[in-house]
């Protein structure tokens, strides 16, 4: 099998720099995890709220700690350094090569989906986000790892699309018709999922919106590891 890991993200309309921040990091027994937060608010306020985060969280599960204690670690430590005045959701995204399963831990009151072939899952189940008190818990989801495995997470900007003109995003409609119609790569989803987004809005996105599409494929070609990152410079871009 082999593993692909995709990311698309943007910043809201006229905000130079985005709330959202996302890091991927090698777990020491193997594997890979992706750590997605999103600070309250959008600009250079929340950015530094979801950069605490995600510093907290990939220090911890770099030195072992597992996905869910590091969640609830991260939420203490914003709750007592912003006395609860201050919120943030997580997603971590964990490639467990121990276990042979992808572990899904989530503290975001946004679904994520659940792709087995052409078979869709929307997992909604309740999730408060980071620091909103002491002990806030994830909500944390294993899977098999297993071909024809899809996974889509993202922050709430993707589901906010297109609201203020009537005509919200549908992300298990336009994941259905993707993976009906033909085989995508991880990226093509992630860059399909935000261009729809940017569409509805009009081209002026309302939210910072970030996306990551995991897909576990029949393995093919060699045994390196790669890693691709674009990042364009210029005004107006998601940092």
């Amino acid at each position: 099998m082999e593993v692909q890991i995709a990311v698309a993200k943007t910043s809201k309309y006229a905000v130079s720099e985005s709330g959202d921040t996302l890091e991927v990091v090698e777990r020491p027994n193997g594997g890979v995890s992706v750590v997605l937060a999103d600070g309250q608010t959008s600009g250079r306020g929340a950015k530094a709220v979801s950069m605490l985060i995600v510093r907290k969280v990939i220090a911890l599960l770099a030195e072992g700690v597992r996905d869910g204690a590091a969640a609830r670690a991260a939420s203490d430590s914003l709750f007592t350094d912003k006395q609860g005045k201050v919120i943030s959701t997580l997603n971590i995204v964990s490639v467990d090569l121990q276990t042979k399963t992808l572990v899904l831990t989530r503290n975001n009151p946004a679904p994520f989906f659940i792709a087995r072939h052409e078979q869709i899952d929307c997992i909604e189940t309740d999730s408060s986000p980071l620091g909103v008190s002491r002990n806030v818990r994830p909500v944390i989801s294993e899977i098999p790892l297993e071909p024809g495995l899809t996974v889509v997470v993202y922050t709430d900007g993707l589901v906010h699309a297109g609201e203020r003109n009537s005509r919200p995003m549908d992300v298990c409609i336009s994941l259905q018709a993707m993976l009906e119609d033909q085989d995508p790569s991880p990226q093509a989803i992630a860059d399909a999922l935000l261009d729809e987004a940017v569409r509805l809005d009009d081209g002026r996105p309302v939210d910072d919106i970030s996306v990551v599409v995991l897909r576990v494929l029949k393995r093919s070609g060699d045994s390196v590891r790669r890693m691709m990152v674009r990042l364009p410079l210029g005004a107006g871009e998601a940092q």
